[in-house]
């Protein structure tokens, strides 16, 4: 006898092979017959008419943080999320010292929009060394399974002290000392090393992040460790000022450490032709038998704009900046006041406001043909006739009015699109061409991260719904390719090798998905994290079940309060 049978589904296995109606039994955290009529089971999960897939294997969050106190995670475990990994674009809060702490904080708030006030309150610090690190998430009861990649800011604050902080060029012997600390981290269990370097990245304060201009011999040494460790992945994000010069280095850390090596891509609206350029190089490099992949979203990069949000067109108008200490239902009953909207709508963008700003929080005060109505459900390609330009046209107003009456009706909770990147064209044809190429990665999810703009954790969902069913201002993509892509193939390129298919001995971590009904809510913002800190959180409809080790974490969108999750260390 089975412990569970979920009976008479269409499983799409992970591999992308053609789908197939049977059986999937399933005995301890273990799936033991795929296929066919399994035989009696303590438990049957009817999934006639659903979907079976293997949960999915998100491996671009920031819940670094989070983690330590939340055993959900959830918007990603909401949505079918079943393996997490954090610890990227350099950020993250091991190794560290007692004195670097709340320097730590204030980069993952600069970097990531995680709110410090929610950090300081939630953190225990009850660790110093990365392995003490990955010791106190292995001690938390939790949903889904974690793992974690070693971060190169507070390494190298860590190793280096103020001169890290003040960007100095890396001794030999600190580049030795975070080479044996990344080796140490390795070992223990750790997936791989990760930086940034790009001008995007700064603190609360507009600080650079530590290791903006690190040069080529300290990431060639740090990347060492790996080959030093017996394996792992390393990745970065580049503003690649110096493409050949990026290249050169990255080739030859994977060469040398025969290595796997990832970067961000995503398209520029100043640069058109930079994505393909890129991975037209990455290939170059993989032709010389270098691993080097572009990591890729599978929508837009965009905010969220509304009266909750960190940032909206108003933001910069003096009236509406005196409001914003206000509870929200009182702000909203003020901005319902017709003096006070005749108030706000005469007055410019603060001008002071706008010189300290980056050139994107500017253009939210401006473009109005670049957002959206978000709606309900979200639509993440949308034409340019529905854009805030054009729809305040047709209504016969100016774009500031409409966007001002939209934003104050209703519960206040109506938010706006404004696609960052990967939208330069207007659709997401650019998107197809990266997510298809086969030596790219599916990830940029930043769940756990952006909380006051950005809400992107329902990546693996919107990969259904939108590209696979929805589409309709381009191709669709096949399920079966679709389900790979985000299961097997994550997986497999981070060495997750238990899981992401379902077959006879892996990991019993699946999804029963009535597809024709998934749905993806309007975001909202909570306001759960320690300290009252706020996030932005998206639900779903149409999981019927999900299951992490071979146990119910979710039934009919509900949590179960099972927690069958772990921290993964990775085998080598």
């Amino acid at each position: 006898m089975y412990d569970i049978v979920i009976a008479g589904g269409t499983i799409v296995d992970g591999s992308g092979a053609p789908a197939f109606t049977g059986d999937v039994a399933i005995d301890g955290d273990r799936i033991v017959q795929v296929g066919g009529k399994a035989g009696p089971a303590r438990r049957r999960i009817d999934a006639a008419g659903a979907l079976v897939t293997p949960g999915w294997v998100d491996v671009h969050t920031h819940y670094d943080g989070q983690a330590t106190w939340d055993p959900v995670l959830a918007p990603s475990s909401w949505n079918g999320v079943s393996t997490i990994l954090f610890g990227n674009c350099g950020v993250g809060f091991a190794p560290v010292r007692r004195e670097h702490r709340q320097g730590l904080i204030d980069l993952m708030e600069g970097v990531e929009d995680i709110p410090g006030i929610a950090l300081a309150e939630g953190l225990k610090w009850d660790w110093e060394s990365f392995p003490d690190y990955l010791d106190a998430l292995e001690r938390l009861p939790r949903t889904i399974d974690i793992a974690a990649q070693v971060p190169h800011h507070p390494l190298r604050v860590y190793v280096m002290g103020d001169r890290a902080l003040r960007r100095e060029m890396a001794t030999p012997a600190d580049i030795a000392e975070m080479r044996a600390l990344t080796a140490d981290a390795l070992r223990a269990g750790a997936f791989g090393f990760t930086t940034s370097r790009t001008e995007q990245h700064r603190t609360p304060q507009g600080d650079l992040v530590p290791g903006r201009n690190a040069a080529p011999a300290e990431l060639l040494g740090i990347g060492r460790a790996i080959g030093d460790a017996g394996g792992g992945v390393f990745g970065m994000l580049s503003d690649f000022e110096d493409e050949a010069s990026e290249f050169r280095w990255m080739t030859q850390l994977a060469l040398e450490n025969n290595c796997p090596l990832w970067f961000l891509l995503t398209d520029r609206a100043g640069d058109p032709n930079r994505w393909r350029r890129l991975m037209d190089t990455a290939g170059v490099a993989r032709g010389k038998g270098a691993a080097i992949s572009a990591q890729v979203a599978g929508r837009p990069v965009g905010l969220i704009l509304g009266l909750t949000t960190s940032l909206n067109p108003f933001s910069g108008r003096p009236s509406f900046a005196r409001l914003a200490g206000l509870a929200p239902a009182e702000r909203l009953a003020r901005l319902r006041d017709p003096a006070m909207r005749a108030t706000i709508l005469a007055e410019e963008p603060s001008a002071a406001l706008l010189d300290i700003l980056p050139p994107l929080h500017r253009a939210v005060a401006t473009r109005w043909d670049k957002m959206f109505l978000l709606g309900d459900p979200p639509q993440y390609e949308p034409a340019p006739e529905a854009s805030i330009a054009a729809a305040a046209a047709r209504a016969g107003l100016g774009a500031a009015e409409f966007v001002y009456d939209y934003l104050a009706s209703g519960d206040g909770g109506q938010m706006i699109f404004f696609p960052v990147v990967n939208y330069t064209a207007g659709d997401l044809g650019v998107v197809q061409e990266m997510i298809s190429d086969p030596s790219s990665v599916l990830g940029l999810s930043d769940g756990g991260a952006h909380c006051g703009l950005i809400c992107d954790a329902s990546m693996p969902t919107f990969m259904l719904t939108h590209w696979v069913r929805d589409r309709a201002r381009g191709p669709r993509l096949p399920l079966e390719w679709t389900v790979k892509r985000q299961t097997h193939d994550t997986a497999r390129y981070f060495g997750f090798n238990d899981r992401g298919v379902l077959a006879p001995g892996m990991k019993a971590d699946v999804n029963v998905i009535d597809f024709d009904n998934l749905r993806l809510h309007h975001p909202e913002m909570i306001f759960d994290l320690p300290a009252g800190g706020r996030r932005l959180v998206q639900r779903v409809d149409g999981y019927l079940a999900s299951l992490v080790s071979g146990v119910a974490t979710f039934e009919g969108g509900h949590e179960t309060g099972m927690r069958p999750g772990r921290l993964v260390r990775a085998v080598r």
